[in-house]
C-alpha cells in the first residue's frame, strides 16, 4: 500500500514551532505517512481565507489524502472537532466554517464529530487542538482506523455565509476574498459563474473606484503599472497590477466590494 498523505493548512506562521510539533505527533503515530505543508501563512484567525485556500489546493492531491486544517479562533470553546469524508478525501479540523467549500463539493458524503479520546494525546490543552486532537486523529485515520471509531455522525455543521456572490438586478455583488503574496486581489467570482451570468454580454467591473470593461487573458495584454482583470490559475476572477502590487498601490483590502455590472 502506498504511503498516506497528510497535508497541513494553518495560520501558525513560519517562525514558531507549532507546525513542527504537529508533524512530530503525526509521525509518532504513523512514521510511514508523508506530510505536506500547504501553507502556515493563512491570515491569523481568518476562517474564510482558510476555506478558500483549502478549496483551491485539496483537489491536486492523490485520492485518500487527509487534509488537516487548523485555523481555529474558537479553540477551547464549545465548537466541535470534526472529520469530513468526501468521495476522494478526508478532512480534519474545527467545525467553524473552514470546510464550507468542502460541503459544496459534489462528492461530499458524511461528517463525524470527533469524540473518542483514546485517539487524542493523553493531555488535551485548551489552546492547541492541532497538536492534541487533530494531528493524532489524522495519523490514526491514515493507519486505517474507521471514522466510526473516531466519533459519531454529525449533521449540524457550520457553513460560512456570503461565500458566493449575489445576483441583483443585473449586478453580480461580489467581494475580494483573498490577497496573495503578490498583492493580487482574488474575488469569490468563479470562471464558471461568470460564464453563466455574463456570457457574451457587455459588462463593467467596479472595484475600489476603478472601472474595468474587459477581461485580459494574461498579464502580457497590458502595460506595466496598468490595472487588469483576469481569471488566474485557480479560475477565480482577479484584479491585479502588472508588475506591481495591487493591494499596496491601490489601497484595496480583503473584503472590498466588487461589482460586475451586466448590460441588459
Amino acid at each position: 500500500m502506498s504511503k498516506r498523505i497528510i497535508t497541513l493548512l494553518t495560520d501558525f506562521g513560519d517562525e514558531g514551532a507549532y507546525p513542527g510539533v504537529m508533524k512530530g505527533v503525526i509521525l509518532s503515530v504513523n512514521p510511514d505517512c508523508h506530510i505536506i505543508d500547504i501553507s502556515h501563512l493563512v491570515s491569523p484567525q481568518n476562517v474564510e481565507e482558510a476555506a478558500f485556500l483549502l478549496n483551491n489546493s485539496c483537489s491536486y492531491f492523490p485520492e485518500r489524502s487527509i487534509h488537516v486544517v487548523v485555523v481555529d479562533p474558537g479553540v477551547g470553546s464549545e465548537r466541535k472537532p470534526i472529520l469530513v469524508e468526501t468521495d476522494k478525501y478526508w478532512f480534519v479540523g474545527p467545525d467553524n466554517g473552514v470546510f464550507s467549500f468542502v460541503f459544496l463539493m459534489e462528492g461530499f458524503k458524511k461528517v463525524w464529530e470527533i469524540t473518542n479520546k483514546s485517539y487524542f494525546l493523553p493531555e488535551v490543552s485548551s489552546t492547541f487542538h492541532g497538536r492534541d486532537i487533530f494531528s493524532p486523529v489524522a495519523a490514526h485515520l491514515s493507519l486505517g482506523v474507521p471514522a466510526g471509531k473516531l466519533g459519531k455522525e454529525f449533521k449540524k455543521f457550520v457553513v460560512l455565509k456570503d461565500l458566493e456572490p449575489k445576483l441583483k438586478a443585473g449586478v453580480i455583488k461580489a467581494k475580494v476574498i483573498y490577497i496573495d503574496h503578490f498583492g493580487n486581489l482574488i474575488s469569490n467570482v468563479s470562471k464558471d459563474l461568470f460564464g453563466r451570468f455574463v456570457a457574451d454580454k457587455p459588462f463593467k467591473i467596479s472595484v475600489g473606484g476603478k472601472m474595468l470593461q474587459k477581461l485580459s487573458l494574461s498579464y502580457a495584454d497590458v502595460r506595466d503599472g496598468e490595472v487588469l482583470a483576469l481569471f488566474g490559475s485557480s479560475r477565480w476572477l482577479e484584479i491585479s497590477v502588472k508588475n506591481g502590487n495591487c493591494q499596496r498601490e491601490l489601497g484595496f483590502r480583503r473584503g472590498a466590494e466588487l461589482d460586475i455590472i451586466i448590460a441588459q
